[in-house]
């Protein structure tokens, strides 16, 4: 099961992060988990969103380039370990985590980490066989 994320390219300027964040409250998106990556050129701004395809609907319109990924969300124990455990089993798949950063909050006392991958379904599969739990869409609010 994964998730849609989107992926926002972003000049270096100052005020971009604060525009997009005040668009999406505007128009009662709410976010869901954000991460950042920067060049020297461009950041790249991750968004998860309760409503992916209103939110891409939105940014469209004022502008912004962005594209839609897959991402897969695994449950990871909140104790020392619990994510160098999860990490173990991915690796022993041979499995290249592109990036991942947590999302806000978690669930059922355990953090909630996102994965981007090249095959989003073999992880997922790797994940179940080993007993790591997926987050699905609906378990963080998404429409």
């Amino acid at each position: 099961m994964t998730i849609p994320q989107i992926s926002v390219f972003l000049e270096n300027k100052a005020g971009q992060l604060a525009d997009i964040t005040k668009i999406l409250s505007e128009n009662q998106v709410n976010m869901r988990a954000i991460n950042i990556a920067e060049t020297a050129d461009y950041g790249v701004l991750r968004l998860i969103v309760d409503d992916a395809a209103k939110a891409s609907s939105i940014l469209l319109e004022q502008g912004f380039i962005l594209t839609m990924t897959p991402v897969v969300g695994a449950a990871v124990p909140d104790t020392p370990g619990g994510l160098s455990n999860v990490l173990g089993v991915i690796s022993s798949a041979e499995i290249d985590v592109e990036y991942m950063y947590s999302v806000f909050g978690q669930k059922d006392g355990q953090a909630c980490m996102i994965f981007r991958v090249a095959d989003a379904e073999s992880l997922t599969a790797v994940f179940e066989k080993n007993g790591i739990s997926t987050i699905k869409g609906e378990d963080l609010g998404l429409h």
